[in-house]
């Protein structure tokens, strides 16, 4: 994997002064990322010029970083934002003292790594070329420690609310040398911003207007014999192992971040890719089992045993029927309907497996797997009349406190309309509402995930669930793979776009999860 280029995004504790610099945690050392991924304090080399922009937009240079150490909490870096000269600095300068964003994302090419036993892996060398101020963070530790500004004399939106932690610099003003010399910088950094970049994961070819996507869509409207043979080069060719079709890599990964918004139990659950028909991991039954024994009594067998977990990628396919006088004409937007329309199939179908699914030609739901414990709520139909919220703080126990401190509560709408409206003695409401822009609802400290396919409050149900969701694996073993069929409609003036994915899921540690049963 020598040079691939990847990008890891790892929020809120931002204080503010005069004096014009953004400092923060690039990357903490010793917890994994919600891909399972660490990187090794050594691993980090630097490009000679590191810019600073904005959620990964090349063209949108907002400052320079300047300085990084290595030290025991992770990677620190320093540098300035440009905001006495460019108003997209000012503008991500306000919005990180509002606090709607407040993460840091590395952007870097990667020369060596090893896997990890647990899953993921370890970088063990890479060159940074780019760090970037992001909202969705990958790694939930890495913010923004400081934001300050050169700007006099302007108060920016919540900025007076934080008058107490304002921190006063005795000379903000830079010297007019320090200023020319600022803007060549800024200047230099634009230029080559602005220059075609370099093929990487990111960034599919050297050409401003991406002509892989070009070809992509003359593909789709027009099939793959009326278009150039320099077009049918640009498109990437799923392996052979992966048994796909003609796809960009821009459309697999748009899908993924469409699924989120249907299926959120990927953004929770350990999510695996794999390139063989199934994927086995050993599990320990019991322990060993030590005894107390005199100086030279015989020592007793430790009894130690294991099972396998076996995980199988299942097939997941739609179709999609678009006219050929749509295709031909221009004006229709062919990629947003094609991507909609995938997303919504697969997304509503594989959600609903993550929850409920059987296991037999689908993948196993989270509240089907066997051994993960109940706790009944002792009355008919519903929650008790009196201290209702007993019963969750029930739940919250019956795990051990390692998984219950990384725990979430997943259920439905309904469900959590009314878990909203218990309140405590004193009248204050026990489900929290976020305090910023964008963050979760929390019960007990937890957070709240809504899963539309969880069932609603009534007899015999399992209306919400606690736990650690890494205790539940998501494989995927074949990526979005699209084929256009311009023969099976001819006749009706249409094509045919066919779009199938396999992936699998299983709880693979039943004992991070509890569940509630709704007595019949």
């Amino acid at each position: 994997m020598s040079g691939t280029f990847e990008v890891k995004a790892v929020v809120n504790n931002v204080t503010i002064d005069d004096a014009g610099t953004v400092t923060g945690i690039a990357w903490p050392f010793g917890k994994p990322d919600s891909y399972g991924d660490l990187i090794e304090p050594t691993a980090f080399k630097f490009a000679p010029e590191v810019p600073m922009i904005v959620e990964h937009e090349q063209r949108q240079v907002v400052g320079i970083w300047n300085a990084h150490t290595v030290t025991d909490k992770g990677l620190e870096v320093k540098g300035r934002l440009f905001v006495e000269g460019i108003g997209p600095a000012r503008e991500a300068r306000r919005r990180l003292v509002a606090g709607s964003m407040s993460g840091l994302s590395i952007g870097y090419q990667l020369h060596e790594h090893k896997a990890r036993p647990e899953g993921g892996r370890v970088l063990t060398d890479l060159t940074i070329t780019e760090i970037s101020l992001c909202r969705r963070p990958v790694h939930p530790d890495a913010r923004t420690l400081e934001v300050k500004s050169i700007i006099e004399g302007t108060s920016m939106e919540n900025e007076l609310k934080k008058e107490p932690v304002v921190e006063q610099k005795s000379d903000p003003v830079a010297s007019p040398e320090e200023m020319k010399a600022l803007k060549a910088r800024m200047d230099k950094l634009e230029a080559k911003a602005n220059r075609p970049l370099a093929a990487n994961n990111n960034h599919p070819n050297g050409d401003n207007d991406n002509s892989e996507k070009k070809a992509f869509v003359s593909y789709l409207r027009r099939g793959i014999e009326r278009i150039s043979p320099d077009e049918v080069k640009a498109l990437t060719v799923s392996t052979d192992a992966n048994g796909g079709y003609l796809a960009p890599e821009e459309f697999g990964s748009e899908l993924i971040r469409l699924l989120n918004e249907y299926s959120p139990i990927r953004s929770y659950a350990r999510v695996v890719n794999i390139s063989a028909p199934e994927i086995k991991y050993p599990r320990r039954v019991s322990g060993t089992a030590a005894t107390w024994v005199a100086e030279t009594d015989d020592r007793t067998e430790s009894g130690m045993t294991f099972e396998q977990v076996t995980l199988t990628p299942f097939e997941l396919a739609t179709f999609t029927d678009v006219s050929n006088q749509l295709l031909e004409d221009n004006a229709y937007g062919l990629e947003g309907e094609l991507l909609a329309d995938y997303a919504e199939s697969f997304g509503k179908t594989e959600g609903v497996a993550f929850v409920k699914g059987t296991g037999t030609g689908q993948p196993k739901g989270i509240m089907t797997a066997t051994g993960i414990k109940e706790v009944k709520t002792g009355v008919a139909a519903t929650f008790p009349t009196s201290n209702p919220a007993d019963v969750i703080i029930g739940m919250y126990h019956q795990i051990a406190t390692s998984h219950a401190q990384n725990g979430a509560w997943l259920m439905n709408r309904n469900t959590l309309s009314v878990i909203r409206q218990w309140k405590d003695g004193t009248g204050r409401y026990l489900v929290l509402d976020p305090i910023t822009a964008g963050g979760v609802m929390t019960l007990l400290g937890r957070p709240i995930v809504e899963m539309p396919d969880m069932d609603d409050i009534g007899a015999g149900k399992f209306p919400i669930l606690f736990g650690d969701l890494s205790g539940y694996r998501i494989i995927d073993r074949v990526g979005l793979s699209t084929l256009r069929d311009p023969y099976s409609l001819a006749g009706k003036g249409q094509v045919r776009f066919h779009a199938r994915k396999r992936v699998g899921a299983d709880v693979t540690h039943p004992d991070r999860f509890v569940k509630l049963k709704v007595a019949a």
